[in-house]
């Protein structure tokens, strides 16, 4: 490698491999920074992404080929803009949110950066027309050795949170925000459909670390069940699919009252049916928050819904400042990074450690591509 260009895994074609390139380091533009990959998690959809993508998902865009991927980022400031005067400096320890917006549509202006019309996940995919103009500006994912993007996405990481558990925060973020959405109270109860997965592992720890009383979780695999309930025995309440309704084992413990919240992360191939059975595990006035990935039309009715005031929410990510405020309650001791089994590949490996993904452990796994 020059002292101008860097190393990189780039997808060329659709259904093809990642291989490694020359490209040039990133230039830093005045409101930039220039991180050094040190981390990058492998999210066990990005397989789906580069191979079945177009088919699945036309209406969200990915980057032009070929392009860099690689969505959760974890590194060190190299270099800030000359408009970047405070907050980050070279040689901070920074997790990047790749989640990208325009700054300047309603959304944007009102501080709501998620519902841009132009949302882009760096190094993954998109939501909207406005999003290869992003990929154009911030084309590194983090499959490679470095990356630029704005200073305002950066999440300061203390001593105490390896870069390798912050490459888990876009997962374990998406259930935290999901968290905040329905307005959880420390003391009041949560059911997490799909709690062993990726996205269930994060919901369970970040509903511990807002004070949940009890945190029911689904899940199929009992070995995994009790690897979860093992990390906090007393507030987490497992419930094995396939030995009844959820609904019906979270009724029996709560005195038929029900949970405050249920979270939603249950994958593609579940049945709509399980989305249904768990609206009925919510109490009066609870809320219940899709961060998962059901494709089944759901045949909700909607006079239960109104009558009993409950409350059906979608929540695709998290923002910045959310970031931050996890990263403090993990160094606080309070939101559990130490449940995961980080499975580590270099950066030659990348299509070694997309097949890593498809072998791991439920959600307790944690594959990343380390520097």
């Amino acid at each position: 490698m020059s002292e101008k260009t860097m190393r990189a895994a780039r997808l060329h074609t659709i259904g093809g491999r990642f291989q490694i390139d020359q490209v040039p380091i990133p230039e830093v533009r005045e409101l930039d920074v220039l991180v050094e990959v040190k981390a990058a998690g492998v999210v066990p959809n990005l397989r789906n992404v580069v191979t079945h993508f177009p088919t699945w998902f036309p209406y969200l865009p990915l980057p032009k080929l070929p392009a860099i991927y690689g969505l959760d980022s974890a590194g060190v400031v190299k270099a800030v803009g000359s408009r970047v005067r405070t907050g980050v400096k070279p040689g901070d320890r920074v997790y990047v949110n790749p989640g990208l917006s325009c700054g300047t549509c309603p959304a944007c202006r009102n501080d709501d950066p998620v519902n841009c019309t132009s949302y882009t996940f760096m190094g993954y995919f998109g939501f909207g027309p406005g999003s290869q103009k992003i990929y154009e500006d911030y084309p590194y994912g983090g499959f490679g050795e470095y990356l630029t993007a704005p200073a305002s996405s950066l999440v300061t990481l203390p001593q105490s949170v390896s870069f390798e558990e912050a490459a888990r925060f876009g997962y374990i973020g998406t259930g935290y925000s999901g968290l905040r959405k329905a307005r959880l109270q420390a003391g009041q109860t949560v059911l997490v459909d799909g709690g062993t997965g990726t996205l269930g592992v994060g919901t369970v720890i970040s509903a511990l670390a807002m004070g949940a009383s009890k945190v029911f979780a689904t899940g199929r695999n009992k070995l995994l069940l009790e690897k979860l309930k093992a990390i906090d025995p007393k507030r987490i309440h497992t419930i094995a699919l396939g030995d009844g309704p959820a609904s019906a084992a979270v009724m029996k413990a709560t005195d038929d009252l029900g949970v405050d919240v249920v979270m939603q992360a249950l994958g593609p191939s579940a049945p709509a049916s399980a989305v249904v059975d768990s609206i009925h595990a919510l109490k009066r006035g609870g809320v219940m928050v899709n961060i998962g990935g059901v494709s089944e039309t759901l045949p909700i009715d909607p006079i239960p819904m109104m009558t009993q005031q409950k409350s059906f929410v979608g929540s695709c990510w998290f923002t910045t400042k959310e970031g931050q405020t996890m990263a403090d309650l993990a160094d606080a001791g309070l939101l559990n990074l130490g449940v995961f089994e980080h499975e580590r590949f270099g950066l030659d490996s990348v299509n070694e450690a997309l097949d890593a993904v498809e072998q791991r452990t439920g959600g307790f796994s944690n594959v990343v591509v380390v520097r």
